[in-house]
């Protein structure tokens, strides 16, 4: 089956411009974009009960944002959750819904972009196109989809029947922001007929402030899922061990984007941990370890196949878990901290979605000793 009219098709440089016409953050000058990274859920990106003030209430979601904002962060991005992961900490069980979250966080900002993580198996397109168009009018052209084919099995099943298997999930996917895309550009109805979708006499108005629609992100990895991004998105979210694997992972999404006459942008995600001294940030980092989760850490680690791996490949990933789900942390002094940046710059990686254990109290830090450092290193503008 097929789609009866397919979405407007732009050439890359025509959409880098568009975007850059509308000044769009996530497409300014700036080497190494900042985004605030799952400010939405209880533990944040870190599955620890190492001590913290931060908390889930709405307050200080807003107070993390606000900072956020006047730093010069391009991009608030949430997690999208539905129910906790299990362990000790249940970690994520409380959480805000992301549309819903970006809208208040577009009123209670000025210039930073507010973005919605959804699983599309748990919304409709239609619906989904007019939540975000909403959200790109109350923030002024702000908005970004960040789009998960829902991974986490537990989850997916409290919305009725089974997950697909992966490559079906990209199919769906496909389908899904094709029909998100049509109700953003086009004039009109509607029509659709795919493997998943059947569509008729769909309309949406007003259309998306941001031209010519809402920036676009996707962590897929796998062949079907990097197929889908380099057509689809805007940005990929890549994960990767050291720079080593970040040069190479982002040189293979790139090639595989460039074959289609498009680019990517690609971004890494993890948790900053940071002080003044060596020592300082040692004792950091021993408690966020000593009062982590590792309960939920080797569920994680399990469910991902790692039962076979060595006991030190496997505590390794189960430490980046409780260090950020897996992502690269930035780890050491100010100046260690940016040139690891440095390092993941010369790799490719054009931006960090990060997270803290203590957002509010850590990000003024970063703010006061880690930015002047990104400046000085040609990171910021």
């Amino acid at each position: 089956m097929t789609t009866t009219v397919g979405a407007p098709v732009l050439s890359y440089e025509e959409l880098v411009e568009a975007r850059r016409a509308s000044g769009v953050p996530m497409f300014n000058e700036n080497k190494m974009k900042l985004g605030i990274f799952g400010a939405n859920c209880s533990h944040g990106l870190m599955a620890t009960h190492a001590e913290s003030s931060y908390e889930l209430t709405w307050e200080h979601t807003q107070k993390i944002a606000q900072i956020a904002d006047r730093l010069g962060f391009e991009a608030m991005l949430p997690v999208a959750r539905y129910r906790g992961m299990g362990g000790e900490t249940n970690f994520n069980g409380s959480n805000f819904e992301t549309h819903t979250w970006a809208a208040g966080l577009a009123q209670a900002t000025e210039n930073i972009m507010v973005f919605s993580t959804t699983h599309v198996p748990t919304k409709h397109p239609i619906v989904a196109a007019k939540e975000s168009v909403t959200v790109d009018h109350i923030s002024g052209g702000r908005f970004g989809l960040n789009m998960t084919m829902g991974w986490y099995k537990a989850e997916m099943e409290m919305f009725g029947g089974t997950q697909r298997e992966h490559d079906a999930r990209y199919r769906f996917g496909s389908e899904w922001i094709s029909i998100v895309k049509r109700m953003w550009t086009e004039e009109g109805s509607v029509d659709f007929n795919g493997e998943f979708f059947e569509i008729k006499d769909a309309q949406s108005d007003p259309k998306p402030i941001q031209k010519p629609y809402p920036v676009l992100v996707n962590a897929g990895n796998s062949p079907a899922g990097l197929d889908f991004c380099a057509r689809e998105c805007d940005f990929n979210f890549i994960a990767f061990a050291d720079p080593q694997e970040a040069r190479s992972t982002a040189a293979r999404v790139r090639s595989i984007a460039r074959n289609l006459g498009r680019d990517l942008g690609i971004l890494g995600y993890g948790n900053i941990v940071s002080r003044d001294t060596e020592q300082e940030t040692k004792a950091l980092l021993d408690g966020i370890l000593e009062k982590g989760d590792w309960e939920v850490a080797r569920m994680v680690s399990g469910g991902l196949g790692t039962e076979s791996g060595s006991f030190e490949k496997i505590k390794a990933l189960q430490e980046r878990f409780i260090l950020g789900y897996g992502g690269y942390p930035l780890i050491g002094t100010p100046e260690q901290v940016v040139e690891q940046m440095v390092e993941l710059s010369d790799a490719g990686v054009d931006g960090m979605m990060v997270g803290f254990l203590d957002y509010a109290e850590e990000l003024p830090y970063f703010g006061e000793r880690i930015l002047p450092l990104m400046r000085e290193a040609g990171l910021r503008e």
